[in-house]
């Protein structure tokens, strides 16, 4: 018989797949890396199961214990599998930008979720950073990951993601494209992917309302460049300790609406239900496709599936109502 013994022993080894319609115009080679493939539907579960291994490891979660994150939806999926399987209790904080699908998702693997304010500064008593560390203090035996600055998160990708897409482009990419918001994934893969060959470019892709693009080219982190937008997962109002600006070559911005209609577009053209930022991605690719020679081999990360989005982007109403169609 041929069977694993949990789900989590699923995680990674995700497929890398050509694009062809959207990308027609582009001279190079342009490949997806779909983490939807992960049981969790998500890049994120990679992770999740290096934040509680390591934790463990560390002796700061024990048994019994409580899991506080603050999280998007992903990493709270990440994290919910592998609590599942070691007897955790998990509970998320979220701001309420994120789709219905992300939160009702989580419930229904058990997980304990409180929705706050996104229009609120980081380090405001109701922002959902503020509401976990609010949390971590106040339940016994608990342990809050910090997916933002707890290097684990940049670890798990140089171990599984960076090494994988090297290995299935046999070390030929040359490009490496991905959104940005907790940093891990794109520092991680960047750090390995140079290591191997250091003249690989890597992309980093920022919504318009992030403070990345700025701090990266100025060094300075403006405030006025923080505003409310949609595009969920990649972005931030801080600078987490997981982005290492110095392997990422340059930012694209790309706007909300871009992002949206494009993701539409993976799935009418490209048959790849993909979620909001892997339209961000392959949009801010494009918006960058004259800087890409014929011999050209890029790698887009795809973090998620788009059935989490059902209620937004692929959903008419939403989109009118925001403008976008």
């Amino acid at each position: 018989m041929k069977y694993s013994n949990h789900i989590t022993e699923l995680i990674g080894e995700t497929p890398m797949v050509k694009l062809n319609t959207i990308t027609k115009k582009v001279s190079a080679t342009i490949l997806v890396k779909i983490e939807s493939f992960n049981p969790g539907h998500s890049i994120k579960d990679r992770i999740g199961l290096q934040l509680i291994n390591d934790a463990e490891k560390e002796g700061k979660l024990k048994k019994g214990g409580t899991i506080i994150e603050a999280t998007s939806g992903n990493t709270g999926m990440g994290l919910a599998l592998n609590a599942i399987k070691k007897g955790y209790k998990l509970i998320c904080t979220m701001s309420d930008k994120q789709s219905k699908e992300k939160v009702d998702i989580l419930k229904a693997m058990g997980v304990k979720v409180h929705i706050c304010p996104t229009d609120v500064p980081a380090d405001h008593p109701s922002s959902y950073y503020s509401i976990a560390k609010k949390l971590n203090t106040e339940i016994p035996n608990s342990f809050y990951p910090n997916q933002y600055d707890n290097l684990s998160n940049t670890k798990a990708h140089y171990l599984t993601t960076g090494k994988e897409i090297w290995e299935q482009t046999s070390g030929k990419i040359t490009h490496l494209v991905a959104g940005v918001g907790t940093g891990g994934t794109i520092t991680g893969c960047a750090k390995f992917l140079k290591e191997k060959n250091k003249n690989v470019k890597v992309w980093g892709i920022d919504p318009y309302g992030s403070v990345f693009k700025k701090y990266h080219e100025t060094n300075i982190f403006d405030e006025k460049e923080i505003y409310p937008y949609m595009t969920e997962g990649i972005g931030e109002d801080i600078i987490p300790e997981n982005v290492n600006f110095n392997l990422i070559d340059l930012f694209e911005k790309v706007s909300d609406k871009d992002a949206a209609l494009m993701t539409r577009d993976i799935a009418k053209k490209e048959g790849i239900l993909a979620g909001y930022s892997c339209g961000a991605a392959l949009c801010g690719l494009m918006q960058l496709k004259n800087k890409l020679k014929k011999d050209d081999v890029v790698v887009i990360i795809f973090p998620d599936h788009g059935s989490r989005y059902l209620g937004k982007i692929f959903n008419d109403d939403w989109m009118r109502k925001n403008k976008f169609l």
